[in-house]
């Protein structure tokens, strides 16, 4: 079963990481608390909110011997069971909201500066998925992920 393993927002650019056990998904907009559900943060829809899997993140850690906690990709939704790259195009459900996936996050300058420069390799299609909320709903830590029917 795919599910939603973590929840994480940062309330303005640079700032730590805030783990959450629930959230609030606000269509066209983003995650309540993220500085991204403020439209002057988001410079397109596809900065509302990202996703990427937990297994991705262990497999650099095991590949490299480099630490990589679920919070340093930065991304808001950390996954298991789902593979997000099928669910760029399509419309799919997390717990009570809905998404568009629209882009996929490759690895860039930033997410390396923050980490590790292997990060830039090993991370190319495994970066996670940009999506956009199509409509409102809480997520909570523990919900199913699945495609829109």
């Amino acid at each position: 079963m795919s599910n939603v393993v973590q929840i994480f927002v940062a309330s303005k650019r640079g700032a730590p990481m805030s783990a959450e056990q629930s959230v609030e998904a606000v269509a066209d907009a983003g995650l309540t608390g993220d500085r991204y559900s403020e439209a002057r943060n988001r410079p397109s829809p596809d900065y509302q909110v990202t996703f990427i899997e937990s297994e991705n993140i262990e497999a650099f850690t095991k590949a490299t011997g480099l630490s990589l906690t679920p919070d340093m990709p930065r991304r808001n939704i950390i996954t298991r069971g789902v593979r997000l790259n099928e669910l760029c195009g399509k419309r799919f459900r997390v717990g009570g909201a809905r998404f568009e996936g629209l882009a996929l996050c490759e690895p860039c300058n930033l997410f390396a500066s923050r980490t590790h420069r292997e990060i830039l390799k090993f991370f190319v299609r495994k970066g996670g998925l940009r999506a956009k909320i199509v409509s409102d709903g809480v997520i909570r830590v523990g919900d199913a992920i699945g495609e829109d029917a």
